[in-house]
């Protein structure tokens, strides 16, 4: 299915972003799922993106703070 979402690639790529570009992408993400109600399949995509940025800004917060 071409919808579907390679989350490796999708972490990696969480992973090049910066602070600034990462919370856009998670503005922007939710935007898009709150306004996504034509397919069930998109809907799915964008709440796995949604989490996986989420994760990553977590895991970044994580990290600042056990320094």
């Amino acid at each position: 299915m071409s919808d579907e979402i390679d989350v490796e690639k999708l972490r990696e790529r969480l992973r090049e972003m910066n602070d600034t570009e990462l919370r856009r992408l998670g503005r922007d993400t939710l935007d898009m799922l709150t306004s996504a109600a034509d397919s069930k399949n998109k809907r799915s995509s964008l709440a796995l993106q949604l989490d996986e940025t989420r994760a990553e800004l977590k895991r970044r917060n994580d990290l600042r703070g056990s320094k």
